[in-house]
């Protein structure tokens, strides 16, 4: 009876041990994945992203940075990204880029001192927008730099300019958060102008006629729905009803033109306004958009100046067309039509 107990208990304690050794070699084999698997995030050094030209392999977080993109100026300071080397001329002067003497200047896109960029000798290069055409060139000139280019079609040949504006946005953000490690920030703020976007278009009545201009040097030019700067693709995605169009239309800077008269037989409900004076001068000599638009004679009677119905972008949306930008933008046209 004794021995028979004896070879219970060690058959049990022999189990007991076994138990123990599997659930201790289960730990150990979970323990030896999960550092695998943490070791193997910990050494990436890279991600895929594509851009106008396809996918490309773009360092994690690279050491020496260039943009020369003004929509992504707003997104790279605020995820506090040095740069090296940016076109201070045609970027916010409010931007911390600008003041910052460790940043080297480029110049504009019309002549820019492409061999300042060279000289920083970066890790990457960001093109987009107005430096889309140096594309090729600024390959050749930094060979050992990763080059991309963000830039997306918004002009008067693109087919869905509202669609190409908000993909475009939300596709650049997602890849600079792949890139700088920031892919919550990035989907927060995608999210963010998908909402802002929905407000503003319940907020519109559907009915009401939109004219949309960009003013400069005191001049009246007409943005036109679809192909006009900023307020073109806003047509499309928003469902605004045109109180003008005309033929031959285009994106240029500064509007394309048209005579106080057209506008106000135009009769438009709403008025929209980009100041192109307001992102680029320094001097405090140019007029107001706001001025030129409450001073032209012919504009007071029409419905939108009766109204107080006449909308103006964030000051510095010409030269920072961001999606911070378009994000404040849609908040505004939101409260506007909400009033």
């Amino acid at each position: 009876m004794k021995k028979t107990l004896l070879i219970n208990v060690l058959s049990l304690m022999t189990v007991f041990t076994l138990s123990a050794c599997s659930n201790d070699a289960t730990q150990e084999s979970a323990n030896s994945q999960s550092f695998v698997q943490e070791s193997s995030e910990a050494v990436a050094t890279s991600v895929e992203i594509t851009d106008a030209h396809g996918t490309i392999d773009v360092p994690v977080n690279p050491e020496t940075v260039v943009s020369l993109d003004s929509r992504t100026y707003a997104t790279l300071e605020d995820w506090d990204i040095s740069l090296a080397a940016a076109p201070k001329g045609v970027m916010p002067a409010s931007s911390a880029y600008v003041s910052d003497e460790s940043v080297q200047d480029i110049g504009n896109h019309r002549e820019p001192n492409l061999e300042v960029l060279a000289a920083t000798e970066p890790d990457l290069v960001i093109v987009g927008q107005r430096f889309g055409g140096y594309y090729d060139e600024i390959k050749e000139l930094v060979p050992d730099a990763v080059v991309i280019d963000l830039n997306f079609d918004v002009s008067e040949d693109a087919q869905t300019p509202g669609e190409n504006l908000v993909n475009g946005l939300k596709n650049a953000t997602l890849s600079l958060g792949k890139i700088f490690d920031k892919t919550a920030e990035a989907e927060s703020l995608t999210s963010e102008l998908d909402q802002n976007i929905a407000t503003a278009k319940e907020a519109y009545d559907g009915e009401n006629a939109v004219l949309s201009v960009i003013v400069s040097g005191g001049n009246i030019g007409f943005s036109a729905p679809h192909s006009g700067r900023v307020w073109g693709p806003l047509y499309e995605l928003l469902d605004w009803e045109p109180a003008l169009e005309v033929d031959n239309t285009t994106s240029d800077h500064q509007g394309d033109e048209i005579s106080v008269e057209s506008i106000a037989q135009s009769n438009p409900d709403w008025i929209m306004v980009l100041d192109r004076d307001a992102a680029i001068s320094s001097d405090g000599e140019s007029v107001p958009a706001k001025d030129v638009i409450e001073q032209a004679p012919a504009l007071q009677d029409t419905q939108a100046i009766q109204s107080q119905q006449v909308v103006f972008a964030p000051a510095e949306t010409y030269t920072n067309e961001s999606i911070e930008t378009f994000i404040d933008l849609f908040g505004i046209l939101a409260d506007a039509f909400n009033q």
